[in-house]
């Protein structure tokens, strides 16, 4: 709690420019955060299904596949499972992909904020 109290009095003496700087940073930091999460775990997904395809290619055609609905397995189709696992992984990737771009676009946004603060703190940093 007293370091709370430190790191808001030190907010209080810097410009608001600054201030909102440094909040702006925080933000974008928390936000790369979490899409670099919902990218790990949609990568997972990704290579989870792929592996099930591989497997699924490999049965026969009339060999007895069950898939998980909910709690529930039911039977289910060879072909269809292909054509539905295909599907996903497909969108899976598209997300993948978004996501990348969406990383791309604050790591760069991060960057430049971090220049503009490192600009912003030079004056108030003492001399070396």
């Amino acid at each position: 709690m007293e370091k709370d109290r430190t790191m808001s009095d030190e907010m209080q003496g810097l410009p608001p420019q600054v201030q909102e700087r440094l909040l702006r940073l925080q933000q974008l930091q928390q936000s790369l955060q979490s899409i670099l999460a919902q990218k790990q775990q949609v990568e997972m997904e990704s290579t989870e299904i792929e592996q099930a395809l591989v497997e699924v290619q490999k049965l026969s055609d009339d060999a007895v596949i069950y898939k998980a609905v909910g709690s529930l397995f039911v039977k289910a189709e060879r072909q269809k499972t292909i054509t539905d696992l295909t599907e996903r992984k497909d969108i899976l990737n598209t997300r993948v992909t978004v996501l990348g771009k969406q990383e791309e676009r604050f790591r760069g946004q991060l960057k430049e904020v971090q220049t503009k603060l490192q600009e912003d703190l030079k004056p108030v940093s003492p001399p070396s």
